[in-house]
């Protein structure tokens, strides 16, 4: 059999399985009021609804258009259950659907095929509608079974597996890599694993994570131990993550009253697909008697670039893992903020890669409407010469309008 008709084979069973598994979603969801209505205090629902708007301003010109800048418009509803199924069990499903349109989805038909990627174990993302100028995505990034029992804790499915200390870069954060830019996701990505976690003591613990993939490149198995020392928490990590082996480490503390963090993981090749790495962070941030908040960090790359590190866009990174947190050898980030009344905070940031010059700078104001309703207006500008890191980018302007409930 030829291997174009096994990736079609794979594909329809990709579906069917992906079908089969919203059916049940589905089926489990419609009991849930009658599950509140019978035991209410064993089920919860929270989410929110927000709109987002964005407007970009690209440095270089748009190909194949007439535009001198592009526009999306993002309505955005989150949905998490929770069922305490026992005194041991929870069981967890959360999903975000977004509605999105503007003469970005017009002009680029082929952007609903960046949106719509799930490199999980399961494809649980979906379009269920759409037109030439908008779409509506959906997809599941949590579905999960949760078990406890003493000192044991076993969770099965998708999950968010936190292994990073930093607030801005995450290299011992292995299996669920983010980006800093992509500040609309707060959940973060989520990964099918299966976590066992045992609790040595109050506060320290041992745990294991497998992550089976679609490839090897997809797979990994690693473990963890935490503990305290020294009024510090220390965790110390080892395993395979992809084509590499895997060691590393990372603090959190403080000194003087300034919270000090750090984090360093070396990748070692299994095979020929891969090459050496070690990348590593360190950061510190403290608040003042007078609100004023500051946060710094450093990021090491051991593969990233010393001259100009342009050559990819940093805000649509599809090979983002912990293995490459910047295109860039060196990165120095800097935050400051203030709230500036009870209802009314501003921050500025910015992210400079001194190899090459280039820089982001991110302002961002919220003012609280209600006490479920949040505006947020920020902006994602980047500047630098042509072939830098940040140069050929442009700049980013949002409007945020968030309800929680």
């Amino acid at each position: 059999m030829s291997q174009f008709a096994n990736s079609k084979i794979d594909l329809e069973k990709n579906r069917i399985r992906k079908h089969l598994f919203i059916s049940s979603l589905a089926l489990l969801l419609s009991c849930f009021p009658l599950l509140a209505f019978v035991q209410e205090s064993k089920v919860s629902l929270n989410g929110y609804a927000k709109e987002l708007y964005m407007f970009y301003s690209p440095e270089i010109p748009i190909p194949g258009t007439d535009l001198d800048y592009l526009a999306t418009n993002i309505i955005h509803n989150r949905l998490n259950f929770k069922w305490y199924t026992s005194k041991k069990f929870t069981t967890v499903i959360e999903m975000r659907n977004r509605l999105i349109f503007g003469n970005l989805v017009k002009k680029f038909p082929g952007y609903m095929a960046t949106i719509d990627v799930d490199n999980g174990l399961m494809d649980l993302s979906w379009i269920s509608t759409q037109s030439t100028s908008w779409f509506v995505h959906s997809m599941i990034d949590r579905a999960y079974l949760d078990y406890s029992s003493g000192k044991w804790q076993v969770r099965v499915g998708r999950q968010r597996v936190n292994w990073g200390v930093n607030l801005v870069w995450n290299p011992n954060d292995i299996f669920n890599t983010f980006s800093y830019f992509d500040f609309d996701y707060e959940e973060r990505p989520g990964t099918d694993a299966i976590r066992v976690q045992y609790y040595t003591g109050t506060t320290s613990s041992a745990e294991l994570v497998y992550k089976p993939g679609r490839n090897n490149t997809r797979t990994a198995f690693a473990g963890m131990y935490r503990f305290a020392r020294w009024d510090y928490d220390f965790q110390f990590i080892g395993g395979q993550a992809g084509n590499d082996w895997i060691v590393g480490g990372g603090w959190a503390g403080d000194i003087r009253g300034a919270g000090f963090r750090g984090e360093l993981t070396h990748f070692e090749p299994r095979n020929n697909f891969s090459t050496r790495a070690t990348i590593a962070s360190v950061s510190a941030d403290y608040t003042f008697s007078n609100s004023w908040y500051i946060h710094t960090s450093l990021l090491y790359s051991s593969n990233g670039k010393t001259g100009k590190a342009g050559g990819m866009n940093v805000l649509f990174n599809p090979d983002m893992s912990a293995k490459q947190l910047s295109f860039a050898r060196y990165s120095l980030f800097g935050q400051v903020s203030k709230p500036i009344t009870p209802l009314f905070s501003g921050s500025f940031s910015g992210i400079v890669n001194p190899s090459d010059g280039s820089f982001y700078v991110g302002p961002a104001f919220t003012y609280s409407l209600l006490n479920n309703l949040e505006l947020m207006l920020t902006g994602q500008l980047f500047f630098g010469d042509s072939g830098t890191e940040f140069g050929d980018i442009g700049q980013i302007a949002f409007g945020r309008l968030k309800w929680s409930f």
